[in-house]
């Protein structure tokens, strides 16, 4: 008989919160295995004895059958003295420093628990906070590493004896589901409105259905934070909520019951419906049907819905008992990270819910659900969120030193990057409010101690009015300042190893160049830490400033001025202060050329969110086609190629043509000029890839006709997959640009 050996094997990667340990403790079960597995921070080690084939037939295993949740990586074996252990256990985790620790997401629930869930002879029928080691909270529930149920926000809640019996078993689903929880043990729910309060899970669920039937606001909390829901088919539902939020426009994320609702409303091809399924469950803006069963309020003058689907127990049974389509949209104030507390919850939002759907079970820091729109037939991240953040990258190279990078003032996220790994957090939101910038401070100190990394450095964008540059002031850390535009340019060309010379076009709102003016609509030739702008549009100077991203007629104003034209929608006072240069910044930005060309087809004139008239025109062009308006194309005097968008503006002005022609038009004609941009950058360098990136690329119909084009006169065209296009991948962006610098 041959004889029996010793390996100690080390497991990196996602592998702790994901039912890891009883899959090793079952596999060596299988493999006549003895020894044991444990927990040490983000690694799993284990001590195994056997034959040599029977070894290596564990170790093969380890990989192959690993968990669907797991990611782990490599193993390390080496070789040990053995233990002459007699069976195989599961130690108790341990505590080190310099761990690799691997953060999980939330998960969504599971088909198990789902089928027991809905089983009344099972003794979790309905139990709104069900769970196992592949489903449920994580993210937002860790409070320290290891990941144990002390180090989480369970520890209050006292397993029963049927629970405790269930995670002490390395052969049941549940063996150290950290989450685990029971009617008799866990969390519960409790239903607020007025006066009336209704405890105990069913109780609450039918009293917030009865709530949302009756047309009235509910604020439910969920996995990272609270949802405001009413009845998605209600106008007058939808119209409260937007009148109380105040949300006048802005497009509202719809929850559907199953993936048969979503086709009912939207247009969904099956390779989407995967999307909408996947692990993330995230909200997915999908074209609307002509049909479409909810109020024309959810999206007024767009063409898309965001769909998501239930991706916790208490949402399956809201949307199964509602039995029809919610209005799921984060539960905070304008702006604001989503609320997660209580107490704050119901202080906050008592002017805009009727009622609220509580639980018990604290929400350790929040986690917005994540967003993706489809471009180019990809679906592509607009919003890291719950179930995808935190979102771990690997560097192309070490990093000198720890580094926090702060990202933009919009769509804020924050990257802990140190060694080879960057970790970006979930959306924070806008870095307008005190909440916002709390939860910033508390994201960042959290990401630290539970990766256990300190940063030495801030790395922050150049722009001196963001909202964060007191927290690093208070910081006291060296400061690094990366350009704006350059950080967008790396984040993308981190995506695609493959390429060494780029060009990249970088279209966006605005973001502080290094001439001192507002770039938006540029282009670089070269590679992370050596771009180079080489190509742009004719600047114009916005009256108001900082105003007119959100009043889209004075970026029409401006154009009109800036080509000797009158604009009598304007007042005289601004034209006076705009024509001696007073609080009017030169601008090229592309995202503000958008804003004044809605302004000019009457689309919107006003915007009651960011970004609402460019996604109006794009909504108003996508049912026409027209000519491109050529634009002309000449070198300045520093060599950079600008583009004059004057010739748009008699296109943009005649009332006699239709709108949605104006607006295709417009569109078409930006595409036709970065092509010939990107024609006489090849010209000048030889090369062939081009990369797009920044916000303006959220934009399908424009990214999809610039994709076409440039594909047809040979270049080779990359939009990011993985990396949010819009400032949510500055900070990675950011990181990026410093390791090459």
């Amino acid at each position: 008989m041959p004889e029996r050996i010793a390996r100690f094997i080390t497991i990196g990667g996602r592998v702790q919160g994901v039912g890891f340990r009883p899959f090793v403790y079952r596999l060596a079960h299988q493999h006549d295995i003895t020894g044991w597995v444990r927990n040490v921070n983000g690694a799993v080690e284990i001590h195994a004895e056997g034959t040599p084939a029977q070894l290596q037939r564990f170790s093969d295993g380890l990989l192959t059958g690993a968990p669907p949740l797991s990611a782990p990586g490599p193993l390390a074996v080496a070789a040990c003295e053995p233990e002459h252990a007699e069976a195989f256990s599961i130690r108790d985790s341990e505590t080190s420093t310099g761990a690799d620790i691997h953060l999980p997401p939330d998960g969504f629930v599971c088909a198990d628990c789902l089928t027991e869930l809905h089983d009344p002879a099972n003794r979790r029928h309905r139990y709104p906070f069900i769970n196992c080691t592949q489903c449920g909270p994580r993210y937002t529930l860790i409070t320290a590493l290891p990941y144990d149920r002390p180090n989480t926000a369970m520890r209050d809640f006292v397993l029963c004896p049927d629970c405790r019996q269930e995670y002490g078993n390395p052969l049941d689903r549940r063996f150290h589901a950290e989450p685990i929880a029971c009617p008799v043990c866990g969390p519960h729910l409790q239903f607020v409105s007025g006066e009336e309060t209704h405890e105990g899970d069913q109780a609450a669920l039918a009293a917030t259905v009865a709530a949302l039937r009756a047309g009235k606001i509910v604020a439910v909390k969920g996995v990272g934070g609270y949802h405001l829901m009413c009845d998605a088919r209600n106008d007058a539902a939808v119209t409260t909520l937007r009148a109380r939020k105040p949300r006048p426009a802005k497009p509202l994320a719809v929850m559907f019951r199953d993936i048969d609702d979503v086709r009912r409303a939207v247009h969904v091809p099956p390779e989407l419906e995967a999307a909408l399924a996947s692990p993330e469950r995230p909200i997915v803006l999908l074209p609307r049907r002509a049909d479409v069963p909810l109020s024309d309020l959810i999206a007024p003058g767009l063409a898309e819905i965001g769909c998501l689907l239930p991706y916790s127990p208490l949402h399956d049974l809201l949307l199964n008992d509602f039995a029809g389509p919610l209005v799921a949209t984060s539960g905070n104030l304008s702006g604001e990270p989503v609320l997660t507390d209580n107490t704050e919850a119901q202080t906050r939002l008592s002017h805009l819910a009727d009622a609220f759907l509580h639980h018990n079970r604290p929400i350790v820091r929040p986690a917005d659900d994540p967003v993706y729109r489809v471009i180019a037939g990809v679906p592509r991240p607009l919003r890291p969120g719950r179930g995808s953040a935190p979102l771990e990258f690997e560097l192309p190279s070490p990093l000198a030193e720890p580094v926090l990078a702060l990202g933009s003032h919009m769509k804020n996220t924050v990257c802990l990057a140190w060694g080879t790994r960057a970790v970006i957090s979930p959306h924070i939101g806008e870095l307008d409010t005190a909440r916002s910038l709390d939860t910033l401070a508390q994201v960042a100190a959290d990401l630290q101690r539970l990766y256990q990394v300190h940063a030495s450095r801030l790395l922050v964008d150049r722009h001196p009015g963001y909202g964060y540059r007191r927290f690093a002031r208070d910081s006291h850390l060296p400061l690094t300042e990366v350009w704006h535009h350059p950080a967008h340019a790396s984040a993308l060309a981190w995506e695609f190893p493959q390429v060494d010379e780029w060009i990249v076009f970088a279209w966006d709102g605005v973001g502080l160049g290094e001439d001192g003016t507002l770039w938006g609509g540029e282009a670089f030739i070269g590679a992370p830490g050596r771009w180079q702008r080489t190509a742009s549009f004719r600047p114009f100077r916005l009256p108001g400033g900082d105003k007119a991203g959100r009043e889209p007629w004075r970026a029409a104003a401006a154009l009109l001025w800036e080509t000797g034209q009158p604009a009598p929608f304007a007042p005289e006072p601004l034209h006076q202060a705009w024509s001696h240069r007073l609080n009017s910044p030169a601008s090229s930005s592309i995202g503000r050329l958008f804003d004044a060309a809605a302004a000019l087809c009457g689309i919107c004139t006003h915007a009651s969110f960011e970004g609402e008239g460019p996604m109006r025109l794009e909504a108003a062009a996508s049912s026409a086609t027209g000519e491109v308006v050529e634009l002309p194309l000449e070198r300045d005097a520093t060599s950079v190629w600008r583009t004059d968008w004057a010739p748009l503006l008699p296109m943009l002005t005649d009332a006699a043509r239709p709108v949605a022609e104006r607006a295709a038009r417009f569109h078409l004609s930006l595409a036709q000029a970065l092509v010939e941009q990107a024609q006489q950058l090849r010209a000048q360098t030889g090369t062939r890839s081009v990369g797009l990136t920044g916000g303006v690329f959220q934009n399908r119909l424009l990214a999809e006709a610039a994709i076409e084009r440039l594909q047809a006169a040979g270049f080779s065209v990359h939009l990011p997959r993985r990396v949010p296009v819009n400032d949510a991948g500055l900070s990675f962006g950011l990181v990026i640009e410093f390791l090459h610098q």
